[in-house]
């Protein structure tokens, strides 16, 4: 397996071409923004913490039934995935009231939500993400209904799977993105990565932030935060 030329550089990933058709070389960088990128730093790890974190998230879905893009890990900071034409709708997830949602609706952080509430975005930097609602999704063609279907019921499957799977570990899933792909022979799967910058996970027993909401809000130590996220996890591994 060889990597090849850069397709495609993210804020938080490298994309590389390999050697074997149908199949991405992915390089996390230590790189972390926030707010549209306006805030940028280094932080030493970050994406080797990433990686891993990503990698044992995917593991336990497949081990569970939800085909996801992940193949193998290739080294401390890449893994090999399933090439996917992804669909630009971002699929966040909430268990808990945190960040816009209780900025848009009034309702005080950290509220438990009676039911999980399943929002939409349009993957488009320039555009700042805007918020969706299922009728723009069918209008702008960016997926049909029988796929939205699906999304939906893997999302929700997804997050019935790790609130327990974390709080087992003592972490709480407040909130997280998924982004979802087409794939030639399997269909609609699970693309991405799933890590704390692209979750919210609070410490059960202290509320503390254990993300990269210690970046966004200058509360510092985010990598020993993503550092105790991996420790957690690989706790329990058999």
């Amino acid at each position: 397996m060889e990597k090849k030329e850069v397709l495609y550089e993210g804020k938080a990933k490298i994309i590389f071409e390999t050697s074997e058709p149908g199949y991405l070389w992915v390089y996390f960088k230590d790189d972390t923004t926030a707010f549209d990128g306006l805030k940028k730093e280094l932080l030493d790890d970050k994406g080797v913490l990433n990686n891993h974190i990503s990698s044992i998230f995917f593991e336990f879905l497949g081990a569970n039934g939800i085909p996801t893009h992940y193949e193998k890990l290739l080294d401390e900071r890449s893994m090999l995935v399933k090439r996917l034409e992804i669909i630009p709708v971002e699929v966040i997830m909430r268990n808990i009231a945190a960040g816009s949602m209780s900025k848009r609706l009034g309702i005080p952080e950290g509220t438990n939500l009676k039911h999980p509430v399943m929002e939409y975005c349009l993957k488009d930097d320039a555009l700042h993400d805007p918020m969706l609602n299922i009728h723009h999704i069918y209008a702008l063609e960016l997926a049909d209904k029988e796929e939205m279907e699906n999304i939906q019921e893997q999302a929700f499957r997804i997050n019935e799977m790790l609130v327990p799977y974390l709080e087992e570990k003592g972490i709480a899933l407040v909130d997280f993105k998924l982004e979802f792909g087409r794939h030639p022979r399997e269909g609609i799967i699970l693309g991405d990565e799933i890590s704390p910058d692209s979750c919210r996970l609070w410490d059960l027993a202290s509320g503390n932030k254990m993300d990269k909401d210690r970046f966004r809000r200058d509360l510092g130590g985010v990598t020993e935060a993503y550092r105790e996220v991996l420790k957690r996890l690989k706790k329990d591994e058999s």
